[in-house]
């Protein structure tokens, strides 16, 4: 082949490589083009964040998902404890200023809820810190069994925004996780039976009805507790993405009976599975009722990953 020939073969190799590029950066667009931003919470006429999907099928991160946020961090004293009964746990929450947050919003009839489930959902419980308003450490004792337990910090610093924090405490023994839980929507705690009606769907507002006997028969005087005839928390399997939701109404509304249903409003934000739990309290005590169930697929808004390989929003 003479010297010509090779030249031109060559330019117009070069051309075609050219016109390629060229097509795939229109078909693609500027690579300093912004993405259009989505607002993906939206508040409902009673109160309630839920969490919907994107038009580009993105959402907002759910609750207890990150230790930081918007500023505020969630700092353990001691990343690891003994197991036993009545382990202290101590911890603060620091703000943009990067000093311990001593004021507090009451939410709930409380400045804070922490909820410390273990990752494989053998362990499920609801307390209330104490507050040293000088020095911004908040103090409980929990009761803890061996395993990485999830701790979930549920607040709104005065001036701020309500978030979830959530972090781990790593608890010392012979860790031996328990069997993932099978779907259940009847529960028996002491001798209450509660059972669940309602479904769950990715993205779409579900109603869950939650209604609570005793050897047989129907409880119609639960008690206030916190504010409310119940309390409900679910957690999506894997990555322990958190989600607190409220009843309908409130005691003494002259409209909502107090049982024997429990009526609650919420969206999940990922098909998958869910760990429900239920507080409610009757004669003086409060006991938690646990289920297992699935969400469907429609209007998928992301899958959960599962970042600590262990068994695996903010809404009220």
């Amino acid at each position: 082949m003479s010297t010509p020939i090779k030249v031109g073969g060559f330019l117009v190799a070069i051309a075609a490589i050219f016109g390629l590029a060229l097509g795939i950066g229109r078909a693609v667009g500027p690579v300093d083009d912004e993405p259009a931003a989505h607002d993906d919470a939206h508040t409902s006429g009673d109160g309630r964040v839920h969490l919907t999907p994107a038009e580009d099928g993105g959402a907002e991160i759910p609750g207890g998902l990150m230790v930081s946020q918007n500023g505020y961090t969630l700092g353990l004293a001691e990343p690891r404890s003994p197991a036993g009964q009545d382990r202290p746990v101590a911890f603060t929450i620091t703000g943009p200023d990067g000093k311990p947050v001593t004021s507090y919003d009451v939410e709930h009839e409380k400045q804070l809820h922490l909820i410390a489930v273990r990752r494989d959902f053998s362990g499920f419980q609801h307390v209330h810190p104490v507050l040293d308003e000088e020095s911004g450490v908040w103090s409980i004792d929990l009761d803890l069994t061996p395993g990485t337990w999830r701790l979930f910090a549920d607040f709104k610093a005065t001036g701020a925004d309500a978030l979830t924090l959530g972090t781990d405490l790593a608890v010392e023994g012979d860790h031996r996780p328990a069997s993932p839980a099978a779907e259940n929507r009847t529960a028996t705690v002491d001798d209450y039976e509660v059972t669940l009606e309602g479904d769950l769907t990715a993205g779409a507002d579900a109603q869950l009805t939650l209604s609570i006997t005793r050897d047989g028969e129907p409880v119609t005087d639960l008690q206030p507790y916190l504010g409310a005839y119940g309390h409900l928390v679910a957690l999506r399997d894997g990555d322990l993405a958190y989600l607190h939701v409220h009843p309908d109404g409130e005691p003494d509304d002259d409209t909502t009976e107090p049982g024997p249903d429990v009526v609650f409003h919420t969206a999940v934000p990922s098909a998958g599975t869910y760990h429900l739990y239920l507080d409610f309290q009757h004669d003086g005590v409060v006991r938690t009722a646990a289920f297992t169930v699935s969400a469907d697929g429609a209007g998928d808004a992301g899958q959960p990953g599962d970042e600590h390989g262990e068994t695996s929003g903010h809404a009220h």
